[in-house]
């Protein structure tokens, strides 16, 4: 059974934030929720000359999910593939998995009330595509690839 994750090559990052608004794009969110974030490291000199690199960060889908345990409705479920989603009919907004979730990933969608996350776009994944996040990444540097390709 393939796991999937996603996999930021930092030397070819330009931080341009593409991925996050093609997340937004994809999802249909507001300005606001952020189910993917392209951050960077502070300024440093390395061998005498500055760098920095950018760090992608989103959902680690782990192993056995806070987020999955404490909601009261089911909505938030991990599937056999590894995939935590948010099942939207079944949110009711209670934000007890954002509060569970180490890691701040679930976010709430103040236009529905309910919770968003990243879920690799699941309904491209089911039609054999990429993430949006990955098939607009003007560098290449975002790869959506199985841990055993790690």
């Amino acid at each position: 059974m393939n796991k999937y994750m996603l996999y930021l090559n930092s030397k070819r990052c330009i931080g341009c934030h593409g991925c996050e608004v093609h997340c937004k794009t994809n999802k249909g969110l507001p300005v606001g929720p952020i189910l993917c974030e392209i951050s960077h490291e502070p300024l440093k000199m390395v061998a005498g000359v500055p760098k920095t690199e950018f760090q992608f960060r989103s959902c680690y889908h782990c192993e056995d999910p806070d987020c999955v345990a404490v909601c009261p409705t089911g909505a938030m479920q991990k599937r056999h593939d590894g995939i935590v989603l948010v099942e939207q009919e079944k949110c009711i907004g209670c934000m007890a998995c954002i509060g569970a979730c180490t890691w701040g990933v679930p976010q709430l969608n103040p236009d529905t009330g309910k919770v968003v996350k990243c879920d690799y776009c699941l309904d491209r994944v089911d039609a054999g595509l990429k993430p949006a996040c990955v098939t607009r990444c003007a560098t290449h540097a975002l790869k959506f690839v199985t841990i055993q390709e790690i």
